[in-house]
């Protein structure tokens, strides 16, 4: 294990690119898997992550070959070819399938696996274990599979006896990606329709690639609902590839600092700005930020009119910032910036107000717990709440030891924390950050940010 050491930085200055959306990494390996043919991707993340969803794979039967240039491209911007077998190409595990800590990988796996005619387990690290299933598990069971799980059917290991699956019309209680595309997997696999109603929209990547491989999918005007009919072929488009936008999540780390260091300008390249996930930059416009997107581009993935994914050029400057309320649909779309977001809340004046955010003690920790416990150590004014956070600002931060509760989020946010405090600050078990940014800290010391790696 090692820990991050933070120095209060001087202004932050430069451009860089991060590594690929993670998300959207996820969902080209897994789709891929299930596609007709070669399936070429670019910029597919290597973070740990993704890699157990190509090590699941691997045990499935699926081959992919790293085809990255050796003239000197990045480690961070893979180049893959995923050898799809289409619907029936899965063979069963000789083992149980290990997801890491990745609740991506497993939830999405369960929806395939719940179509293939063999059993398989899905397990996970200590902290994977503890994320709640039963959103995924009780809908597949509706729709005829066969999942056995700890603690009534609410945790880990899943144990799934494919099969026979049948169309459902599902209703879900709370927005999430992870289960409406499990269930949209499974749909690819079940006779007749299958249906999912949102409370509000999500994110829409598998959507997207979806429609990329030919598969058809109806969204209903109403924001939220998406149905899928069963066994369509997914087929790449010919001498296509399938490219990966800048995560906007890892994106999110530089682009606070950037604000809260004064004198600070950084510009971040290419970064995914799919509206589905960008509620961060809404926030940020409200509270103030001085945050502009230079360039609109996209990336040529569709095959005519197919909606996209966008990305976009964020510059950003440092500037005062004022405190905003936050809840409803907004969280949803900045869901996982919520670590980052409290940074930039402990610097805004006022007080800023979330709610409706109770999703975010069932990720890699209790963000709404840990994010409070660690930023109080730093001397930040900071309630919790059942469904979110009080932050009372600007607070003067100190330096101090704080913890990453094996939250990569959380890890990378307490550290730029540490750019703007008065002192040096020890982010403890900070390895955790390559689940999602391997090469956070080489990004962050090219904008000249005082941040090492230091044994623990």
């Amino acid at each position: 294990m090692v820990d991050l050491i933070v120095h209060p930085s001087g202004p932050l200055r430069g451009s860089v690119t991060v590594p690929g959306d993670k998300s959207i990494s996820h969902r080209a390996l897994l789709l891929g898997a299930l596609a007709e043919g070669k399936v070429r991707v670019q910029g597919w993340l290597p973070a740990e992550d993704t890699k157990a969803t190509l090590r699941c794979l691997a045990n499935l039967g699926i081959a992919v070959d790293d085809v990255t240039p050796s003239d000197g491209a990045s480690a961070l911007h893979r180049h893959l070819i995923v050898h799809g077998g289409g619907l029936e190409g899965l063979r069963e595990p000789p083992d149980v399938l290990d997801c890491g800590g990745s609740g991506t990988t497993m939830r999405l796996l369960a929806g395939i696996l719940a179509g293939q005619p063999f059993t398989s387990i899905l397990t996970g690290n200590v902290a994977l274990r503890k994320r709640p299933m039963g959103r995924v598990v009780d809908p597949l069971r509706r729709m005829g599979a066969t999942v056995l799980a700890r603690n009534g059917g609410q945790l880990p290991p899943l144990a799934i006896l494919g099969g026979h699956l049948c169309g459902y019309d599902h209703k879900l209680a709370v927005a999430s990606a992870q289960v409406k595309s499990a269930i949209l997997l499974a749909g690819l696999f079940a006779d007749g329709e299958t249906i999912v109603r949102e409370p509000g929209p999500s994110r829409d990547h598998t959507e997207q690639m979806l429609r990329w491989f030919g598969v058809e999918l109806e969204v209903a005007a109403q924001p939220g609902v998406v149905s899928i009919a069963g066994n369509q072929h997914l087929r790449p488009p010919t001498d296509a590839t399938l490219t990966v936008p800048a995560d906007f999540s890892s994106a999110a780390f530089p682009l606070v600092a950037a604000l809260l260091v004064p004198d600070s300008q950084v510009s971040l390249c290419g970064v995914g700005t799919n509206p589905t996930r960008t509620g961060l930059v809404d926030i940020l416009h409200a509270m103030g930020a001085l945050l502009t997107q230079a360039r609109v581009d996209t990336l040529a993935r569709s095959r005519s009119a197919i909606d996209t994914e966008p990305t976009t050029d964020l510059q950003v400057r440092a500037c005062e910032l004022d405190a905003v309320d936050v809840g409803g649909d907004l969280v949803v779309r900045a869901i996982d910036e919520f670590p980052i977001f409290a940074i930039a809340a402990t610097q805004a004046r006022g007080i800023t107000t979330v709610r409706d955010a109770s999703e975010l003690r069932v990720k890699e920790s209790d963000r709404i717990s840990a994010v409070t416990a660690e930023l109080r150590k730093m001397g930040a004014n900071i309630e919790e709440r059942p469904d979110g956070l009080l932050i009372y600002g600007p607070a003067r931060l100190r330096g101090a030891a704080v913890e990453s509760h094996r939250d990569h989020r959380l890890a990378m946010a307490l550290a730029v924390a540490g750019l703007v405090a008065d002192g040096p600050t020890l982010v403890r078990d900070a390895e955790v950050v390559n689940d999602s940014f391997p090469g956070f800290v080489e990004t962050m010391q090219s904008l000249r940010a005082d941040i090492r790696w230091t044994p623990s």
